[in-house]
């Protein structure tokens, strides 16, 4: 995360902030035409751990080449969408300055290939999460995330064009890494040797089951990157480097609970194929309550110093990024508790009435988006609408998952959220009065004591109050094997 953050307020120095919104915003584009890839990723990571946890070695080997045909396919299908109507929208439509229209065509090229790279890479990463090789797929990012810090220190050469050069040397880090993961999993896993076989009744089952996906993609997809345009149509490329700056800040924070729940991912959709619907509903209440906590502790100390930290992180704040990461961060907490229950809705299998209802709710954010900016609402009311989403969005997830896997009420509600209420209590308590007693100037110094104080407090509390007895055990036994 560190690595991340760092290498944002390089890329922001190298490029400036209108060209490091220019660089969003082209990136938005291409990525609105990621719906099928999202939809069909999903589907390869269900029925390739569901394959893995049924210990059917053929049908994985069939699971792996069909998804991966289907994958190519998709890419193909992005390459002439972005090639037509995404091309036309960054000519005709996009507010960009006019000198920077030749950039602005090439940097576009550049994201369509990377775009298309990342496409086929999927099928690859979801088979090392699907072994649960995370220790792999851990080392690969740190390494990718290093090399996109290198990537950015070259800019330093190119006195002109770097926001062409930028675009080349993150193509050239994607392509590297999606080839390692292709050489890694030839060598580790016989089933990731490609063998096409048209089976009509297979391919139509994947691409039905991604087909509702498919909805509810296009609708994240409508709240991540419509939402970019809709700020780049109302305020231009400023804020749209605002709303990028936040989403560094989002992801890298999300990156933590990601890797937390993709762990608990295969082992619920397992768990689900060998009939054990206990053992599937204790897991996604861990994994609910643990992901909710663990971002508690992260996003404390950013939202207790928010302003100091953007400044000591990029020296030149863009206006509303303050207020953006904030409420960007509270969304980001909302939506942890939500992980591990969209998993267990995409293990039963039954997801068109998930993929409708909650689909439905999140493509919301676009149209309310426009029409609030469209009465001079101020820009961070984005964010207030996606976090009043969000909180209907978990309550209907558990209503559908209490129909589809007769996942307890009364049992969410006494080991998770019970349990984070009264932590979250504690929380708004400490963060009020922090910020209206003791925050000061402040220095570095004191905001590592104000921080690890806060973060400390939070630790001793969630392990007295969230944490059950077999969870206490299990720490100490992990902390115990550790010091030895």
């Amino acid at each position: 995360m560190g690595i991340t953050l760092y290498t944002s307020r390089i890329v922001l120095e190298q490029l400036g902030i209108s060209d490091y919104g220019i660089y969003s915003l082209v990136g938005g584009v291409v990525a609105m035409f990621g719906f099928f890839n999202a939809a069909m990723s999903s589907a390869t990571q269900r029925y390739l751990s569901y394959d893995i946890g049924r210990g059917d070695k053929f049908q994985l080997q069939k699971t792996f080449s069909a998804t991966l045909t289907l994958h190519i396919g998709i890419a193909i299908l992005g390459f002439v969408l972005a090639e037509t109507i995404g091309l036309w929208y960054v000519n005709f439509k996009m507010v960009v300055p006019d000198d920077k229209l030749f950039s602005v065509n090439i940097v576009y090229q550049f994201s369509i290939l990377t775009f298309i790279v990342g496409i086929i890479q999927v099928p690859y990463n979801a088979l090392i999460i699907s072994h649960e090789q995370m220790k792999v797929y851990a080392y690969m990012s740190i390494i990718e995330v290093i090399l996109k810090l290198g990537a950015v220190y070259i800019l330093i050469f190119f006195p002109s064009y770097k926001l062409i050069v930028y675009s080349i040397l993150i193509f050239a880090v994607s392509f590297l890494i999606s080839l390692f993961y292709q050489m890694y999993c030839r060598k580790k896993y016989e089933e990731s040797i490609f063998k096409f076989e048209y089976d009509k009744k297979y391919y139509k089952e994947l691409i039905s089951y991604s087909g509702w996906n498919l909805f509810g993609n296009i609708a994240w997809i409508s709240k991540n990157q419509g939402v970019n345009l809709i700020i780049n149509l109302f305020f231009g490329t400023v804020l749209n480097a605002s709303y990028a700056i936040t989403n560094q800040v989002t992801t890298a924070i999300s990156l933590f609970v990601s890797n937390l729940q993709t762990a608990f991912n295969p082992q619920i959709i397992k768990k689900y194929s060998q009939q054990d619907y206990v053992g599937t509903q204790n897991l996604i209440f861990q994994g609910s309550k643990f992901s909710y906590l663990l971002i508690l502790l992260l996003i404390m100390p950013i939202l207790l110093n928010t302003d100091y930290i953007l400044k000591l992180w990029l020296n030149e704040v863009p206006d509303y990024t303050v207020v953006f990461v904030k409420l960007a961060l509270l969304n980001v907490l909302i939506e942890s508790l939500s992980g591990t229950l969209m998993t267990g809705a995409q293990a039963t299998g039954k997801i068109k009435w998930y993929q409708i209802i909650i689909g439905t709710l999140i493509f919301f954010n676009l149209p309310l988006a426009y029409y609030f900016l469209k009465l001079n609402f101020s820009p961070p009311v984005i964010f207030k609408i996606s976090n009043i989403i969000s909180l209907i969005a978990l309550l209907c997830r558990l209503i559908i998952l209490n129909k589809t896997l007769k996942l307890s009420y009364k049992l969410y509600f006494k080991n998770v959220l019970l349990k984070i209420a009264y932590i979250s209590c504690f929380a708004v308590i400490y963060y009020s009065l922090y910020i209206n007693f003791f925050k000061e100037s402040i220095s570095f110094i004191r905001f590592i004591l104000d921080s690890s104080f806060c973060v400390l407090i939070l630790i001793i509390l969630i392990y007295l109050v969230c944490f059950n007895k077999a969870e206490k055990k299990e720490i100490g036994l992990y902390i115990k094997n550790k010091i030895k």
